[in-house]
């Protein structure tokens, strides 16, 4: 199956994951169908699954910046569970707050029978997920905002808690005896993002600063981290929030001629490469298929026998940290756009 780590456990919360994940996946684990892009999609379920006509449709709103792989990896698992339970998947993003209560509330419109909708930038999108919720449309909040989803009247939170893996960095970064980190925040006033920046905060026993960059624009990205690491040399440690910004800070830390390590929260197939190649030090893992998926299916289990999951708490996909000793297992994984 789809493991989160073979070996040392971020913490005994962790152990837990590990055991819930088993038991969530054990329907996730093939291969989903890869998709990316566009401001909207959508992809009728049917094939693998069901047959026949789509049984209910379901609605997708993330704050995903243009080229963002990580998306591609939600939308992957999500039209997976879409294909095997009959269901219509539609898909919308934009990074901007105001522009997804936009998206949230077409679908409200459309008259979807279910939204996934993303946190990340909370009161912009608070009125819209109530009216939603208050026009008898289920949501589900998935990978950002955790904390305001029951409040907003969501049926299920699933995603990872932002601030304890940030101290999983934090206590990573501590055993590696680092000193002086940089963490790059690539979308300003997502507060996952800052969550993630200040558990490592308070869990480092070092000097941790931040950087905020432009995700969507990799050039710019790129030069403002080469120019932060040639500035101040006793930057020993650049931590990135996502996969694409880890790629663009080993370029940077190579033109800067800086021998600062580089981690990085989530995967892609380019991490693990850098993994295998140890230009990564490490990666935080929130398994993004498995939280598509899980959301979709959940949707669709609701509907039909009024299933809710986590008991009121949020449904846990991560952290877990890996490694390049990870590498061998989570090549075909990334390969095929599941992890």
């Amino acid at each position: 199956m789809i493991c989160a780590r073979k070996a040392r456990p971020v913490s005994a919360r962790h152990a837990t994951l590990r055991t819930a994940v088993a038991l969530l996946a054990a329907g996730a684990l093939l291969a989903g169908c890869g998709t990316s892009g566009g401001k909207a999609q959508s992809a009728p379920g049917g094939s693998g699954g069901r047959a026949g006509a789509a049984h209910m449709t379901i609605g997708m709103v993330s704050h995903s910046g243009d080229g963002d792989t990580f998306w591609d990896i939600v939308q992957n698992g999500a039209r997976r569970a879409a294909a095997k339970d009959g269901v219509r998947f539609l898909y919308a993003h934009d990074k901007e707050g105001s522009r997804q209560a936009e998206l949230i509330q077409s679908y409200i419109d459309q008259k979807v029978d279910g939204l996934i909708v993303t946190l990340a930038k909370p009161e912009a999108v608070k009125a819209a997920v109530q009216k939603a919720v208050a026009q008898g449309i289920p949501v589900v909040t998935i990978n950002s905002g955790g904390e305001f989803s029951a409040a907003y009247g969501a049926l299920a939170h699933i995603g990872q808690d932002e601030s304890v893996a940030g101290r999983a960095v934090g206590d990573e970064l501590n055993n590696r005896h680092a000193r002086h980190v940089l963490c790059v925040i690539h979308e300003q006033g997502n507060v996952s993002l800052e969550d993630r920046c200040a558990g490592v905060r308070a869990a480092f026993h070092g000097k941790v600063d931040t950087l905020d960059v432009d995700g969507t624009n990799a050039p710019a990205s790129q030069s403002s981290i080469q120019a932060e690491l040639q500035a101040d040399p006793s930057l020993d440690t650049v931590v990135t929030l996502g996969a694409p910004i880890a790629s663009l800070s080993v370029k940077a830390k190579q033109e800067a001629g800086s021998s600062a390590q580089i981690a990085t929260f989530d995967l892609n197939a380019e991490v693990v490469k850098l993994l295998k190649a140890k230009d990564v030090e490490f990666a935080v893992d929130q398994q993004p298929y498995l939280q598509g998926y899980e959301a979709v299916d959940l949707l669709r289990l609701h509907r039909d026998n009024a299933d809710v999951l986590g008991g009121g708490k949020p449904v846990l996909t991560g952290p877990a940290v890996v490694t390049g000793k990870d590498v061998p297992e989570l090549e075909q994984y990334t390969g095929r756009g599941t992890r």
